[in-house]
């Protein structure tokens, strides 16, 4: 069937198996499809669109049970599965319209008892797919990132194309309420094997239209509903949803505000405790705001709500509400229509910034730190063979040379540096000479992290440092960095391969550089700019094939992150717009701030939050912005970092692992449920927690109870670098907005008062209006007046 937009095949079982739109240059099937399924051995075809399951009065009904009954007529298709007690009627109608397809899901009772419906589930099965082919065109162009916002009646997913090529595809809720998304992940990991790439998946979306969970389940979500209903005898119930191409975020949102008569909101994914902060949002011509109000737990985790209809006020076609918040975690904005209708957004509150941090620097110093009699002597806990570990090292530095020093953790780090990195991973601490941690091999991966722990080292004063000079580790940097960077210095295939790929150094390369060139290693400074360029140049030159964009996986935020921010460091600019293309896609949009974070799915087996990568390719958006001054880079680096801070945040109440002061969780699962296993669902926790399902995680894996934070602390140093000191300000149609603070009218001017932990730079590039402090001091409000910055006197202001 087709429309002037649409072509659509439904298969004999009732499933839609393809759904093309015509304008579509690549022809991408918008929907997972059984040749693809089979091609690769997964036996998932009962996830198929449309496919569903029911628990009615405990009995569990299943639509590939059913053999259904499909009647097509001009532009629609009616499939019908009909139960002993109940039918489900699906109908797919593209004669409404030339620019859409309409989807109709009717439950309709054949008895005349009432019957209690506590499991709805219909596989809405989008082409989320990592393909097991290396082959970038599929994998950029026939694969979508899928980003669903759940409202009670204005539920939606955008489904963006990886490539971020319009046209994309969204669906709009048009009748009855979707309780949430939930997700199943089929994959395969070779990593044993020896197989480069080695890691494919799927993940199923599935509609949650009554419970979703096993029996009994409860979780600490307390912001998304779990219930059944009860359909009355003879009686039916009706879902509707939409279907209709977008261009980009904005259209995506427009059309469902005149398509569809979604509101739409204009929200910032953070607030800071008793700093000014607004709402702004829209209405659907002809409707009416009748009430708004905000939910969130108190500190006892009882639920509270606080009417906000009387802080709302209309400005031209647009609401707004000037709001303050009193305490920390997730807070759910609701605004009803009609009396009848209701729409929300969920934002999360925090403590400012700066505690979060000096609670994690602490717990790593006092807590994880092993001390000369421990079993592994000056490491830090959790042990592990991959540098990623090394973050928090790098953490701890960073924020004390931004802050107050504290003496005794950065002799600590010294202390782990000396004793335990070098001789760990370098045989007899013989930087020329790696130790084979991985059994035949080592990971060139592993040196840039442990450079970038040498290279803060050496930041410190003498008088700091109690084990060697300053420049004895600037010049370990150097050194550990060329075994990074230089393929001579390697004596097999694989270091000479590795060495010449991208990675998490791009993030410290030029101060490193700066460093060497202006404390005279002029020798090494030449060899690491030389080697350096020479990437940077080969990464440009493969752009138009994407080829970073593979790392061990077949397509890897972990590759195409580093990559546009490196090209944007370097200034290949045509380069990082194809690769900060990618970035975009990748980064989610929503009205849940949890579910706006860069994509990602082996972690966590569902779309997730994942504290390293996610945080480094927040940081190369940022540094894409930097170079390219799209605001779309900003306001996409700034919704990512948000969900980052998640992983740290010890105010969260809305997931069942609660963090003590200074603890971090490197995974957060956004799908609830998450069906592969419920108990993770919109929860965090780490890799380990995979290990008693067997398989190659109990290879990965010693034991379930390993610390979650394993691999974190690195992305925080990125934050710290951008965010943490910067706030931004950028003009759409007349008017400023901020990004990582507040804006406030004063006769003086506008205040501008910063989220950054070390807050010391103020950029406007839309201006091109720079304010970056002397020596690192810390101005935490500036005022915009007469055109330009203006740091503002003691005492701060404030909103009286």
């Amino acid at each position: 069937m087709e429309n002037k937009r649409f072509k659509l095949q439904l298969s004999p079982s009732g499933n839609l198996t393809n759904l093309v739109l015509k304008e579509d240059a690549h022809q991408m099937n918008w929907v997972i499809d059984t040749p693809y399924l089979d091609d690769c051995g997964y036996d998932e075809s009962d996830k198929l669109f449309g496919n569903f399951s029911l628990k009615v009065k405990g009995e569990v009904l299943i639509s590939s049970d059913v053999i259904p009954t499909i009647v097509e007529d001009v532009g629609t298709a009616t499939v019908s599965y009909v139960f002993e007690k109940l039918e489900v009627i699906m109908n797919y109608d593209l004669s409404q319209s030339d620019d859409r397809v309409a989807w109709t899901i009717t439950l309709k009772s054949r008895t005349v008892e009432d019957l209690e419906i506590t499991d709805f589930a219909i596989w809405s099965s989008f082409s989320y797919v990592m393909y097991r082919i290396n082959d970038l065109d599929l994998q950029t162009n026939h694969s979508a990132s899928v980003n669903p916002s759940i409202s009670e009646h204005f539920s939606k997913i955008a489904c963006v194309r990886r490539s971020n090529e319009a046209p994309h595809l969204g669906m709009y809720q048009t009748k009855g309420q979707t309780l949430s998304v939930g997700s199943y992940c089929a994959y395969k990991n070779l990593f044993f094997e020896s197989v480069s790439p080695s890691l494919d998946g799927l993940l199923f979306h599935q509609l949650i239209l009554a419970g979703g969970y096993p029996e009994n389940f409860e979780n600490a979500d307390w912001i998304y509903e779990k219930k059944g209903f009860v359909l009355p005898g003879l009686g039916e119930k009706e879902w509707g949803y939409a279907f209709e191409p977008f261009k980009n975020q904005q259209d995506f949102h427009s059309i469902g505000l005149t398509n569809y008569g979604h509101p739409s909101f204009d929200f910032e994914p953070l607030a800071i405790l008793d700093q000014p902060y607004v709402l702004a949002f829209e209405l659907p011509e002809g409707r009416q705001l009748t009430d708004a109000y905000m939910d969130y737990l108190d500190i006892d985790g009882k639920r509270k709500r606080e009417n906000l209809l009387t802080k709302i006020k209309l400005e031209t076609n647009h609401y707004q509400a000037d709001l303050d918040f009193t305490l920390p975690g997730e807070t759910k904005i609701t605004i009803e229509l009609d009396n009848e209708f209701y729409d929300s957004v969920v934002l999360n509150v925090m403590e400012p910034i700066k505690k979060t941090l000096d609670h994690r620097v602490r717990y790593i110093s006092d807590v994880l730190f092993n001390g000369e009699n421990s079993d592994t002597p000056y490491s830090y806990s959790p042990i592990s063979n991959q540098g990623e570990s090394l973050g928090k090292l790098s953490l701890v530095l960073k924020t004390n040379l931004l802050g107050e020093t504290n003496v005794e953790a950065v002799q600590k780090v010294e202390a782990s540096c000396v004793y335990y990195i070098r001789q760990k991973w370098f045989e007899n601490g013989d930087f020329t000479k790696p130790t084979k941690l991985y059994g035949e091999f080592y990971r060139c991966m592993d040196f840039e992290y442990m450079a970038h722990v040498f290279y803060l080292l050496s930041k410190f004063q003498e008088d700091v440092l109690q084990l060697n000079h300053p420049d004895t580790y600037l010049a370990w940097a150097a050194d550990v960095f060329s075994l990074r960077v230089n393929p001579d210095l390697h004596d097999n295939a694989r270091g000479k391969e590795e060495a010449q790929m991208l990675g998490v150094f791009f993030l410290y390369i030029d101060d490193l550089l700066e460093e060497l060139r202006s404390r005279g290693l002029t020798e090494k400074y030449d060899e690491i700019s030389v080697l350096w360029s020479r990437i940077a140049e080969n990464v440009a030159t493969d752009s138009k094939t994407y080829k970073a964009a593979v790392t061990e996986h077949f397509f890897d935020n972990a590759g195409f992150g580093p990559a546009a921010g490196a090209l944007a460091s370097t200034h290949h600019l045509e380069g990082a717009k194809r690769y900060g293309e990618l970035v975009l896609a990748n980064i989610g949009f929503s009205n849940d701030f949890r579910a706006q974070s860069p994509d990602r799915w082996w972690e966590a087996l569902s779309y997730m939050i994942h504290s390293l990568w996610g945080g480094v390719t927040a940081a190369a958006c940022l540094k894409a912005y930097e170079a390219l001054k799209d605001s779309r880079y900003l306001k996409a680096a700034y919704r990512a970092t948000v969900g980052i801070l998640y992983c740290y945040d010890t105010n969260a109440k809305a997931t069942d692992t609660k963090l003590a002061s200074g603890e971090a969780a490197s995974t957060y699962s956004i799908a609830g449920p998450h069906i592969n296993r419920p108990d993770l669902s919109r929860n965090r926790f780490g890799q380990s927690t995979f290990f008693r399902d067997g398989g190659i995680f109990s290879r990965l894996f010693t034991k379930e109870e390993e610390t979650a934070d394993w691999d974190m602390g690195e992305e925080l140093v990125a934050y710290l670098d951008g965010f943490g000191r910067k706030t931004f300000l950028y003009e759409e149609s007349g008017t400023i907005f901020i990004v990582n603070g507040s804006i406030e009218e004063t006769d003086e001017g506008l205040l501008i008062t910063s989220y950054a932990p070390f807050p010391t730079d103020y950029h406007f590039y839309d201006r091109e209006l720079h304010f970056v402090s002397k020596n690192g001091e810390l101005v935490p409000q500036i005022l915009l007046a007469d055109g330009a910055f203006k740091p503002k006197k003691e005492p701060l202001l404030t909103k009286e």
